[in-house]
């Protein structure tokens, strides 16, 4: 049984559809209103989903330097602020097969804490970076003939998300 001031029971949770890439992305830029600097973000979907899509919409958001694309093949980006928001630390975790101690590699517990860690293909990798994360789920729709439809569940993990307006996103 969950005690009140469990992870589990601190959870947040909003679910959306999505229509198009662009919508996508606006989701991002409207996510990126609720972040701030020490938030762990990790996304989950097959490939094509459109994790980097969205990733893009929340460095548009944080108002970032440089094009968000994916990181699949340098595993880490950072992409600094154009004023005095967070950074953006985008991670793409497909490769890494060791878990956190391969995480531990690319030092994301030290830019943690002062930016927003994107993490692409983080389940069972990075959850023990913070206690408080934010887990969002993309499907492509079922039963849809729309190729570009989503459901998109955002949840969030832990006390810095209760109350943090994630429903909202869904109006």
């Amino acid at each position: 049984m969950e005690t009140p001031h469990s992870p589990a029971a601190d959870a947040a949770t909003a679910s959306i559809t999505v229509n198009s890439p662009t919508h996508m992305g606006d989701l991002g830029r409207r996510l990126a209103k609720l972040l701030r600097p020490g938030d762990l973000v990790m996304l989950t979907g097959e490939l094509g989903a459109g994790k980097t899509t969205l990733t893009r919409g929340l460095g548009e958001g944080l108002g970032v330097r440089g094009a968000v694309t994916s990181p699949t093949f340098v595993i880490a980006r950072v992409h600094p602020p154009l004023g005095d928001g967070p950074a953006l630390v985008h991670v793409d975790a497909y490769r890494l097969g060791g878990g956190l101690d391969e995480m531990e590699d690319l030092d994301l517990d030290v830019s943690l804490s002062d930016s927003v860690v994107v993490v692409e293909w983080g389940d069972g990798k990075v959850e023990d970076l913070a206690d408080d994360r934010l887990h969002v789920v993309i499907h492509r729709a079922t039963g849809d003939t729309d190729d570009e439809v989503r459901s998109v569940t955002l949840r969030g993990l832990g006390a810095r998300w209760a109350g943090a307006g994630l429903e909202a996103l869904a109006a």
